[in-house]
């Protein structure tokens, strides 16, 4: 599925064999253990356990890795609507990271397991199509949208940007490769939010462009970049620095760029006592305190994180009609006895203060969307939430005659199962959970799908609508060329950033 979310940057935790073998990320492991037969025949006609997934993004992975290795025979099937795999892997981490890339082979190289590519599902291929063909059915497609702010001038202004589409650009998402964005319009830079996503783009228009060259992001980007009069980024949140959502490695790396200097902070911002602080809210104040390792008489440009502002408009140039100039900020106050909580709230005052910038992003987080036909099966969506409800551990609810439950062989996993909340490491855990949550039910013959024969009975139907899928091995080609066309610019690769071109490499 092409609905990709904005990772903050972890490394992705890497993949053990599929194999009975130990598997430890950080604390967590798993024992060694021997993949386990299902004791009931519910597939019927002694088939093996058959899975669609929908989307190829961590979420999408990490469940089939678990399934696959703990379900003898399970086959997986996992539908993609671009051409090419890894969703926000591929698209959603920052482009100088290129470590948290392409951890995923090892699950794809088994011949239990099928990448179906270029396939929208809900358009290409109906939801009550995959249900008689699959035992289950695994949601993992992540959040596709990004919220809105709703103020004045947010849609008619020109130098506006979500931070998806920004980010999902300079990564080469086809859906964002012609968003142009302005970056040569003046020296200032505003991005709205406070977490990781919001210090990736500060990170990536304050990096020196030669360290961006040797990146995977596209020749396109590279070229605006170049270009780039933006010397002056501040990254705005609603409350203070012991309530931001940004960690201590986001916040490090900002702090060790080369002639780049951070503005110091408020003291009184910070809790008089910062050692009494838990650990890592210890270390990230004192972090914080300490500054940029750059003197501000030697940097080329400026960062720095504006706390305590709610934005209420953006504002145009005197001389422009819709070019953006400024942003106007409310000042809000503490609504709790201990300011420095990490859950505080604040409410606005009456007090404004614009600031200067002449390109804005908006980083303030992101929300799945339904699939179309997913109430012809029965599976309803939280508009509100912009996730799937489920039992929280991936099964997911249902309205019955007799009253709430949950559908057979109806899963979700990732952030259309709890939110756009977390790392990559979180994904990973949870998609644990809604894995094993497959595996427990599947054992002890709780009801699942009737199932069939998966990919091969549905290929049919859509080469009947001419739609070309794309495979794994056809998925190699496309990296190949794209890993051809990085060697003559000493980078990784150079990403195909069309559809069309991507799948003229297999023609």
């Amino acid at each position: 599925m092409k609905a990709l979310s904005l990772v903050r940057r972890q490394s992705v935790p890497s993949l053990p064999t599929l194999r009975p073998v130990s598997w430890q990320y950080g604390i967590h492991a798993l024992p060694a253990q021997r993949p386990r037969r299902h004791n009931h025949d519910v597939a019927g006609h002694g088939k093996p356990f058959r899975m669609a997934v929908l989307g190829s993004g961590p979420a999408g992975f990490y469940t089939a890795y678990k399934v696959m290795s703990k379900v003898e025979h399970a086959v997986v099937d996992m539908y993609e609507q671009l051409p090419v795999p890894f969703g926000l892997v591929r698209f959603g981490v920052a482009p100088d990271h290129p470590d948290v890339k392409d951890k995923f082979t090892e699950v794809a190289s088994s011949p239990n397991f099928n990448f179906i590519g270029n396939i929208d599902i809900g358009k290409d291929l109906q939801l009550a199509s995959l249900q008689a063909n699959y035992n289950a059915i695994v949601f993992a497609y992540g959040a596709s949208r990004d919220r809105k702010l709703g103020i004045t001038g947010e849609e008619n202004l020109k130098g506006i940007y979500s931070a998806r589409a920004f980010v999902g650009w300079y990564n080469g998402l086809p859906e964002y490769a012609d968003l142009a964005p302005n970056l040569s319009a003046g020296e200032e830079a505003i991005v709205v939010g406070q977490g990781n996503v919001a210090l990736d783009i500060a990170r990536t228009l304050l990096c020196d462009i030669d360290r961006l060259r040797k990146t995977d992001m596209t020749e396109q980007a590279v070229a605006t970049f170049s270009e780039s009069r933006v010397k002056r980024v501040r990254v705005v949140g609603r409350r203070g620095p012991m309530q931001a959502s940004f960690t201590i490695k986001e916040v490090r790396e900002l702090m060790k760029l080369p002639s780049v200097t951070f503005e110091p902070i408020k003291t009184s911002l910070f809790p008089p006592d910062p050692k009494s602080l838990p650990r890592t809210a210890r270390r990230l104040t004192e972090l914080l305190q300490q500054g940029s390792t750059t003197a501000p008489s030697e940097s080329l440009r400026t960062w720095a994180l504006d706390f305590f502002l709610s934005p209420t408009s953006f504002n145009a140039s005197s001389g422009s009609s819709n070019q953006l100039s400024s942003m106007t900020f409310a000042k809000n106050r503490i609504n709790d006895s201990d300011p420095f909580s990490s859950s505080a709230r604040v409410s606005t005052t009456d007090e404004t203060i614009t600031l200067p910038t002449s390109v804005a992003f908006r980083s303030i987080g992101y929300r799945a969307e339904a699939i179309p036909g997913m109430q012809d099966i029965g599976i309803p969506f939280d508009t509100q939430r912009g996730v799937i409800p489920n039992d929280g551990k991936g099964r997911i609810f249902t309205d019955t005659e007799i009253g709430p439950g949950t559908l057979p062989g109806m899963y979700c996993s990732g952030w259309v199962k709890r939110g756009p909340t977390g790392v990559i490491a979180s994904t990973m855990e949870d998609a644990f959970t809604t894995a094993e949550a497959i595996v427990e039910d599947w054992e002890t013959g709780k009801p699942f799908s009737r199932g069939g024969d998966g990919w091969d009975a549905l290929k049919g139907e859509i080469k009947s609508q001419k739609v070309r899928s794309v495979s794994w091995e056809d998925w190699k080609r496309i990296d190949a060329v794209e890993k051809k066309r990085g060697m003559s610019k000493e980078k990784e690769r150079e990403k195909i950033t069309k559809v069309e071109d991507m799948l003229k490499v297999l023609d």
